[in-house]
C-alpha cells in the first residue's frame, strides 16, 4: 500500500498562500488605504480594499455649516485639483439660487480648471513613471506644476487647498502677474512636456510594463461606474463637459481622447493627451477672453470687495450675514457635476431654507472606481498591482468623505 492515501497527496499539492498587507502606509500606495492581498509567490490570487482610514465626516460637517463655509472642505477632496473641486461646489449653490454668472467669470473658471487639470495629470503620469523605475519624468515635470500653483498664488492667494472662486463668480479679476504667467506657461511648457513624453510614451521599457497591466472592459467599467480617464481609457466616450456642458464649455473646441484596452498604458495615455487638450482650451479661453465683470450680482451670496468692508457698515454687514449663512436661501433639491481630474465629481444638495444644507452628497469618482481595484489586478505580479493603483489615480482624500 502506497505511503500516502489520496487525501494526503491532495493535502500536499494544495499551494501555500502568502497573505500580503499593502498599506495603510506603505509608501507604494500613494495614500493612506489598504489592501489585503492573497498572494501565491508574486501572484495576486485574490485582494481586499479597505477605506476610511482618513474618513473626515465632510457630509456631516456640510449639514452644521452655512453654504459659504463648504469650499473649504471642497479643497480637501482631490487635493491635486482643489480648484475643480470648489468651483463645481459654487456652481451647485448658483443652480439652487438660480444665479447666472457673467461669462468673463466663466472663462476664469476654464482657464483655472483646466490649469488644475493639468496639474493632477502630471501627478498621475509622473508617478506612474516612478513606479517604472523612471524617477527623471518625475523630478522634471513637477517643477511644472510648481509654476501652476505660482499662477493660483496670482489669483487667490492659496497654492494647493486654494479656496479659489466665490459662489457667484470670482474674488477677484485677474491681475497683469497672472495674465503674464499663464501666457508664460502656456508658450514654455508644451516643450517640456514634450521631451516628457519622448522620455515614456515610446520607452520599450515603460510600454513593456504597462501594456496589458490592470485592464478593464467597457462593460465591467460601466457597471462599476467609472468616469473620467479611467472610463475613457476603456473606449466609452463620456465626458461631463461635453455630455452636459457647464461654465460654457460649449464655446470651445477640444477632442475626448478615447482609449482601446482599459490598461495602464491607456490611462496614461489618455491623460497625456488630456493635458494637450487642456493647453488648447486654456489658450482659446485666453485668447477670446470676455470684458465686463467676474462677479455675478448678488449682494447676499458674494463677498463684498474687503476694502469695502473696512470702510462702509452696509458692507460690513454683507461680509457677516454671507460668512455667518444669515441669508436666505431657496429649498430645493439639485444635482450638479463637472469632470474633475479623476471623473464625474458631483454634488448632491438637498435644501430646506435652512442656513446650511439638509443634506450634501458629494459624488467622488476615486470612491466609486476603487471598487474594481481587485478585479483588475487578480492574477497579476505584485509590481503589477503598485503600477495599476497609480494609473488609477487613487487620491485618498476622496476615498472617503
Amino acid at each position: 500500500m502506497n505511503e500516502f492515501d489520496d487525501k494526503s497527496i491532495e493535502q500536499i499539492e494544495e499551494p501555500e498562500y502568502t497573505t500580503l498587507n499593502l498599506g495603510p502606509t506603505h509608501p507604494a500606495t500613494h495614500g493612506i488605504f489598504q489592501n489585503i492581498l492573497k498572494m501565491d509567490g508574486e501572484i495576486v490570487v485574490d485582494a481586499e480594499q479597505t477605506v476610511g482610514y482618513i474618513h473626515r465626516a465632510f457630509e456631516k460637517i456640510a449639514e452644521r455649516r452655512p453654504y459659504y463655509q463648504i469650499t473649504t472642505l471642497t479643497d480637501r477632496l482631490n487635493y491635486c485639483s482643489s480648484p475643480i473641486n470648489n468651483m463645481g461646489w459654487h456652481m451647485t449653490v448658483e443652480k439652487l439660487i438660480g444665479v447666472d454668472i457673467p461669462k468673463r467669470a466663466q472663462y476664469m473658471r476654464v482657464i483655472i480648471m483646466e490649469l488644475a487639470r493639468i496639474a493632477d495629470h502630471l501627478v498621475c503620469n509622473a508617478v506612474v513613471g516612478v513606479d517604472t523605475g523612471a524617477l527623471t519624468g518625475f523630478t522634471y515635470v513637477f517643477q511644472w506644476r510648481e509654476k501652476i500653483y505660482d499662477i493660483f498664488e496670482q489669483v487667490c492667494g492659496a497654492r494647493l487647498t486654494t479656496n479659489i472662486g466665490r459662489i457667484g463668480g470670482m474674488e477677484r479679476d485677474f491681475n497683469d502677474e497672472a495674465i503674464k504667467k499663464i501666457k508664460e506657461f502656456l508658450r514654455d511648457f508644451p516643450k517640456i512636456f514634450d521631451e516628457f513624453s519622448t522620455l515614456l510614451e515610446r520607452n520599450r521599457i515603460f510600454v513593456d510594463r504597462v501594456i496589458n497591466t490592470g485592464p478593464i472592459t467597457a462593460e465591467r467599467a460601466l457597471s462599476y461606474g467609472f468616469t473620467g480617464p479611467n472610463l475613457r481609457a476603456a473606449g466609452v466616450d463620456y465626458d461631463v463637459r461635453v455630455i452636459n456642458p457647464y461654465s460654457s464649455y460649449d464655446d470651445f473646441d477640444f477632442t475626448i481622447p478615447v482609449g482601446v484596452n482599459g490598461d495602464t498604458y491607456d490611462r496614461f495615455m489618455v491623460r497625456q493627451q488630456e493635458i494637450r487638450e487642456s493647453l488648447k482650451i486654456i489658450k482659446q479661453a485666453m485668447d477670446n477672453l470676455p470684458s465686463g465683470n467676474w462677479y455675478a450680482d448678488v449682494p447676499e451670496f458674494y463677498l463684498p470687495p474687503k476694502e469695502d468692508v473696512y470702510h462702509n457698515m452696509e458692507a460690513l454687514i454683507w461680509h457677516f450675514k454671507i460668512v455667518m449663512g444669515e441669508s436666505d436661501v431657496p429649498k430645493g433639491e439639485v444635482y450638479h457635476a463637472v469632470e474633475g481630474g479623476n471623473g464625474e465629481l458631483g454634488f448632491y444638495l438637498l435644501s430646506d431654507g435652512g442656513r446650511a444644507p439638509y443634506k450634501l452628497h458629494f459624488r467622488r469618482p476615486c470612491f466609486i472606481y476603487y471598487q474594481a481595484y481587485p478585479e483588475m489586478i487578480k492574477g497579476g505580479m505584485l509590481s503589477d498591482a503598485i503600477l495599476t493603483m497609480s494609473s488609477m489615480n487613487v487620491i485618498a482624500g476622496e476615498l472617503d468623505a
